[in-house]
């Protein structure tokens, strides 16, 4: 098939091929599998029993059937973005990879796939899913290897060339990072390190709360503070949409944001339930902190990326630094910058106050610009904002990419809306910038467009910059 469209596209077949390396990865990795040269797996000399020919066999189909099912999601993405009546020159081989036929052949083999993994055990069923991942990875890896003969506005790593531009990359970190908000997570080790009752402090110890006193309290801030939360979004919810973006309405609006949360803080410093934390149980939780899915493996590519070297920093509402810090400490994350409020210690345990640095969005857009009118290194600016809360907007729209990710974006989103914010697909926007690039226009982003990119995941994030 793949003779015939080459002919008809006027090229004369080579008499010998040879391949690149992200072909010869995959094919050797396939004649590997196929031979039961498989991770976590020791054949004893020839295959020859029923079920180990089984086994391989699924080994096999396990490394096969990825690639198929990426030709038919790649060639239908495609598909879905050319006009029906064009004579492009790859034409028949989309038609061809995202035809029925096509898609049931890749079905008869996941079908087949799971026929034979019936009789397999756990631990063989682990190693299949491990083929699977690496299969995957590698076909991936194979679609990003092919020479790109077009100026294009992705991926960032390629396009954007690390010796004329710094990318700094910003992000927030509750619900943008991590699968839990962070102020719940202190208050669950204060309740969790608490004394059964009320125990007054000695020289060494500061006084708590019992535990019961504590939940008690923690609920009620909890509950004034949602509430609070909610009126006061009504409150700067304007009565009708902008007619076009209002970035001056919006500012004004987020000040009244910017009260609330210093109240609520005060508030919490106050009651006195952050008192007597002891630091190793806050980076302890910090360590084991589970991040989103693929928010670590991200930032670690931008981090080591030798293409574009970015300079990360996050920046959040989190009233412990050191919870974060913990939670990055892993790996190369360690060279992660951290701005955010801080705990007050005595010695190590916390005497209930919060240092603040960072309480408000207006605060937030004062850290982002301080970055950048800091940095020492020459050449164009290029800012990646990746959030998902109200606190995050300002940050989001002065970046050249603002990033809107994360379940707790549903008041963000409102929010934009009334003030004439757009918030478009990151894949959508991108086919359209490619396509105005193509026809002549510009491949430069620039802040402050109106225009904020919405993803469902990290992944996304991660094929978007860095290409795979």
């Amino acid at each position: 098939m793949h003779d015939l469209l080459v002919q008809e596209w006027g090229f004369e077949l080579p008499e010998e091929c040879v391949c690149d390396s992200a072909t010869v990865k995959y094919t050797d990795f396939l004649l590997a599998t196929a031979s039961g040269k498989v991770e976590g797996e020791k054949f004893p000399g020839k295959i020859a029993t029923p079920f180990e020919k089984t086994k391989v066999a699924a080994y096999i189909l396990g490394a096969m059937a990825p690639c198929l099912r990426l030709y038919v999601f790649i060639s239908k993405e495609i598909q879905a973005l050319i006009d029906p009546e064009s004579n492009h020159i790859y034409r028949k081989w989309i038609d061809s990879f995202s035809s029925q036929k096509f898609e049931e052949s890749a079905m008869q083999i996941e079908d087949l796939l799971d026929k034979l993994s019936i009789s397999l055990t756990g631990e063989e069923l682990e190693v299949i899913e491990r083929l699977y991942h690496q299969a995957t990875k590698l076909g991936v890896s194979f679609f990003s290897a092919q020479p790109i003969v077009q100026q294009t506005i992705v991926p960032f790593s390629r396009v954007h060339d690390h010796a004329e531009y710094n990318l700094t990359i910003f992000c927030d970190f509750d619900k943008t990072c991590t699968s839990v908000d962070s102020s719940a997570l202190l208050a669950e080790i204060a309740i969790r390190t608490a004394p059964k009752a009320d125990v007054s402090g000695g020289e060494t110890q500061l006084a708590r709360m019992s535990s019961a006193d504590l939940r008690s309290t923690i609920s009620i801030l909890s509950g004034q503070y949602m509430e609070e939360y909610e009126q006061c979004m009504e409150n700067i919810m304007p009565s009708e949409t902008a007619g076009e973006f209002d970035y001056g309405g919006l500012c004004k609006a987020l000040e009244q944001i910017s009260c609330f949360e210093k109240r609520a803080n005060s508030r919490v410093i106050q009651s006195g339930v952050l008192k007597g934390l002891n630091l190793e149980d806050i980076k302890w939780a910090g360590e084991h902190l589970i991040l989103q899915d693929g928010c670590r493996e991200f930032f670690q590519e931008g981090i080591k990326n030798e293409n574009m070297k970015a300079d990360v920093h996050v920046l959040s509402y989190c009233w412990c630094g050191d919870l974060i810090r913990s939670a990055f400490s892993s790996g190369d994350l360690n060279t992660l910058t951290v701005h955010s409020n801080e705990l007050a210690y005595e010695e190590f345990t916390t005497t209930g106050g919060i240092i603040t640095k960072m309480e408000s969005p207006l605060e937030k857009l004062q850290a982002f610009n301080d970055i950048l009118k800091g940095g020492s290194k020459e050449g164009e600016n290029l800012t990646i904002y990746i959030g998902g809360s109200v606190g995050d907007l300002l940050c989001l729209l002065e970046a050249d990419v603002g990033i809107v990710i994360g379940p707790s974006s549903s008041n963000l989103r409102r929010l934009g809306n009334q003030f004439g914010i757009s918030f478009v697909p990151l894949f959508s926007g991108l086919v359209k910038k490619q396509r105005e690039l193509s026809e002549g226009g510009p491949s430069n982003w620039k802040g402050l467009s109106g225009i904020l990119y919405t993803v469902s995941s990290w992944a996304e994030i991660h094929a978007f910059v860095f290409g795979s």
